[in-house]
């Protein structure tokens, strides 16, 4: 297998795959999904290189990517690559201070911004910038505004630099490529502090390359993979690129709110997801089975039941089941399971990476149970993503995988941090000696900052230790573990455990305001705002109840002993969550103190 360089990438691969198509996009105008071919993508890489090196960029530049995931996000990283410059990518949902913090930190000039919510925040950050020198706009319906002399849309951009002068300019810069040279700085979501810049070289991507070729030989040229997170987080971004080295099809989700729809239209047989959006189908799954009654329900039950003992007890011990579950086995996978999967649109399915946060083991032996081929992974920006997965077979499935070829774990024995060596570790952390002398060992392990054990090669977490918390009665608590858990209800679609320093553990749960809406109309609970059925007795005894359940696997130390519903959400607006979603605690448990507090008065 040949590794290219990123610089030479998807030249080589239009090469050899011509007129195939490499993406697919759907048409904000029309609605309808549109083809790009890889002789197209090629195209439209050489010309945004060639506009950059005409508008004056010099190699080792930084050049920012604000925008949601479309064509254009890829055209301009890999025409970056081709003149040795630097991707900067920067969350679609970033308020201005963090896009201001980013422009000043790695000296962003040139701006890519994709819509008008990207193009005003970056705006605002030019106007009072001595850093910002230029933005560039991919969407055409933009509207500049009425100070703004020097931005300009990206189709008149790539205009501009077809000329031979721009043309030698790229050509020379990408014969000068070098494997260490910086391919991208990745700031992390600065859950625990002030945004860190992940310095990646080129060198990591093409080590990741290789190692994901011999874990995941399932995977090839016939795949066509649903680009749905973020370009700007490592998880898809590195993907993606695999997915181009591997000459796949891939299909990019511009609005994540359409994502059911645009499953459903390109039934994709890969698609990276992180485990929220599998906990939703789990609950929507099973208030489908409480809703039924009698045959139906039992039909149900067996079919999940008989998919347990057969892709659990059996295949994936490499152990031959018996006929009678064969058999059984067979006609639910024809029936109930493809129902379920074509509803979804995930029926032609070959794998799903799922990483980024803990994946609940109850939901996990479900989508294994109903044949949904579920990759559980774990991984860092700070390791260009993957660093174990679940292997093509017998994987063990409270864990989060094999590690991966070529990477070394070891657990540190003062307070069981997973440390890492690999060629697919980052380089350092931009402009911050301290922090990246900080997270190395002498001998060149990274610092993950989580907690785990080591069996053989495979890896289980435990949890972040800078997020453990310690009870006033000595106690450790893992909060992502109780979190994992209750997540899986239908009625809860955020929480965040309550428990440093306090004399036991709370909650503050953000419910599921549509379902919760629906089970009022259902039991005739009248009610004029959300506040007034957050406080109904019959909602919280019931929630009461489910919460109980769901926990009583748990030590009694950490179960859920009082918690608060909220009648607004957790957003990034309101501050409560990073641009990955992942809650800041900090900030949680200063924003709330009150009501948190309220919670431990006798």
């Amino acid at each position: 297998m040949n590794y290219y360089h990123l610089s030479t990438l998807v030249h080589r691969q239009a090469l050899k795959y011509g007129k195939k198509t490499a993406l697919k996009y759907r048409n904000t105008c029309e609605k309808k999904w549109k083809n790009i071919s890889w002789r197209r993508f090629s195209d439209s890489v050489m010309k945004t290189a060639w506009s950059m090196a005409e508008l004056g960029v010099n190699e080792g530049d930084k050049i920012a990517v604000y925008s949601q995931n479309m064509p254009q996000y890829l055209f301009t990283d890999f025409g970056t690559y081709a003149n040795r410059c630097v991707s900067v990518p920067i969350y679609a949902t970033s308020s201005p201070s963090q896009v201001e913090y980013i422009v000043n930190d790695a000296n962003i000039e040139l701006l890519f911004a994709g819509e008008q919510f990207q193009y005003n925040n970056a705006f605002k950050v030019q106007q009072k910038s001595s850093v910002l020198k230029k933005i560039i706009v991919y969407d055409k319906k933009v509207k500049f505004h009425p100070e703004d002399k020097t931005s300009i849309y990206f189709d008149d951009f790539i205009a501009t630099g077809e000329n031979s002068h721009a043309e030698v300019i790229v050509r020379v810069r990408t014969k000068a490529r070098r494997d260490d040279d910086t391919a991208c700085i990745i700031y992390t979501s600065g859950t625990t502090g002030e945004p860190k810049g992940v310095v990646l070289p080129h060198s990591c991507f093409l080590q990741a390359f290789k190692i994901h070729d011999e874990r995941l030989p399932m995977t090839s040229d016939k795949d066509l993979s649903m680009n749905f997170l973020p370009l700007a987080h490592i998880f898809e971004r590195a993907w993606t690129y695999y997915a181009i080295h591997k000459g796949m099809t891939i299909a990019i989700n511009q609005d994540a709110k359409e994502i059911q729809k645009s499953i459903k239209q390109v039934k994709p047989t890969i698609m990276c997801s992180v485990p929220r959006f599998w906990e939703k189908v789990y609950a929507g799954v099973n208030e489908k089975i409480s809703s039924s009654k009698g045959a139906m329900k039992w039909l149900y039950t067996d079919a999940i039941k008989t998919g347990k003992k057969y892709n659990l007890d059996y295949k994936n011990k490499n152990l031959k089941a018996p006929l009678g579950t064969r058999i059984k086995f067979a006609i639910y996978n024809n029936t109930i399971f493809r129902v379920l999967k074509m509803v979804i649109g995930i029926h032609n399915g070959n794998i799903f990476p799922c990483a980024g946060a803990p994946l609940a083991l109850s939901i996990n032996e479900f989508l294994q149970s109903v044949n949904i081929p579920i990759v559980v992974g774990y991984g860092l920006t700070e390791t260009t993503a993957t660093v174990c997965c679940y292997p093509s077979g017998e994987f063990i499935i409270e864990s989060v995988g094999k590690l991966m070829p070529e990477v070394e774990v070891k657990i540190d024995e003062e307070n069981s941090e997973i440390l890492i060596r690999s060629k697919t570790v980052m380089k350092e952390y931009y402009n911050k000696p301290e922090e990246t002398a900080k997270v190395f060992t002498e001998d060149g392990f990274f610092r993950t900052g989580d907690a785990g054990r080591l069996e053989g090669d495979i890896l289980y977490l435990t949890d972040r230790i800078k997020d453990l918390f310690k009870t006033a009665n000595g106690k450790y608590i893992a909060p992502q573990a109780i979190e994992t858990v209750l997540l899986g209800d239908k009625y809860i679609d955020m929480i965040s455990i309550i428990a440093d320093e306090r004399k036991f553990v709370s909650a503050l749960i953000v419910p599921d305001y549509p379902s919760l809406i629906e089970y009022a109309t259902e039991h005739n609970i009248e009610f004029d705002r959300m506040e007034d059925l957050l406080s109904n007795d019959t909602i919280r005894r019931m929630i009461d109840a489910r919460i109980e359940i769901l926990q009583a696997n748990f030590a009694p130390y950490e179960k859920v002993k009082r918690y608060r519903l909220l009648a607004e959400p957790f957003t990034m607006e309101g501050g409560e969550l990073t641009n990955t979603l992942k809650i800041k605690r900090k900030f949680v448990a200063e924003k709330y103190k009150d009501l948190i507090d309220s919670m431990y008065q006798d």
